[in-house]
């Protein structure tokens, strides 16, 4: 059994932990974020991150589910059903609710596995619900990396969590400004695909066998100039309808998966 019990929704706990899920500066100043949902948790420990606090709601999790973590005991609170419906995010959250710490995501801890691996780039993505689909969208193909380019958000905002189904911890991510990037690509000798409709050529002509990165921007905006003159390549998907575009996640994914074609899913 768990030492310690939580009723009240003004415990000092629960007010830190609210200010963790509702506020970015909190994150990063403490370098904690809030997991809800046994999925997503149990991605988490598979991504080795570290633990720190897990509550729950018994109705919702038993003993049985709690031992299939192998958490310290001291480490987990049961919660009322005041208590959780306060922390809760979303109604199916399991009745888990966990704090974690932090990893880093900067460029030079990348490692490849592949001798011409393939990256998913995403410049400026704002939209949480996007940057899910995008992380979700790489785990389903594996992708060597996912590389955010002047991030608009950080990686821990619930929402982002929630949208990529914890796929925030099964992918190796990496974060930078678009100059750091680019030059970190070319260092390691990976060719620039950038989706664009200037000066492109049909997507699934290109080879994707060499070591890539798929590069793609904000619907609104497209790729910032300092993108494209890094290209070696701009990519189109034609578009056999009345737009010119569409959603994102849905371009990376063709893209991605054109990739994963020519290279026979491996």
């Amino acid at each position: 059994m768990p030492h310690k019990v939580i009723t009240s929704s003004q415990n000092t706990l629960v007010k830190q932990l609210l200010s963790l899920k509702d506020k970015s500066r909190e994150r990063k100043k403490s370098e904690r974020f809030i997991i809800e949902g046994q999925r997503e948790l149990q991605l988490a420990l598979k991504g080795n991150y570290s633990i720190e606090t897990l509550l729950y709601y018994p109705e919702y999790v038993s003993e049985a589910q709690l031992s299939e973590l192998k958490l310290d005991k001291d480490k987990i609170i049961e919660i009322s059903r005041p208590v959780f419906e306060k922390l809760a995010h979303r109604s199916s959250t399991e009745g888990i609710i966990a704090v974690a710490k932090s990893q880093r995501h900067d460029l030079n801890q990348l490692k490849f596995h592949h001798k011409n691996p393939l990256i998913l780039v995403a410049e400026a993505p704002e939209k949480p619900g996007n940057i899910g689909a995008l992380l979700r969208t790489a785990d389903a193909a594996n992708v060597d990396a996912v590389i955010i380019a002047n991030p608009k958000t950080d990686l821990y905002n619930p929402n982002i969590i929630r949208s990529s189904v914890g796929c925030v911890f099964t992918n190796q991510i990496a974060t930078g400004s678009t100059s750091e990037i680019i030059s970190f690509l070319k260092n390691n000798g990976i060719h620039i695909f950038c989706a664009a409709l200037q000066a492109s050529e049909v997507y699934h002509k290109q080879d994707f066998t060499i070591s890539s990165a798929i590069v793609v921007g904000t619907e609104a905006h497209g790729l910032t100039e300092e993108w494209l003159e890094a290209s070696h390549q701009n990519v189109i998907i034609p578009m056999q309808g009345e737009i010119d575009s569409m959603n994102v996640s849905v371009a990376a994914g063709i893209l991605v998966f054109e990739a994963k074609r020519q290279r026979n899913f491996n």
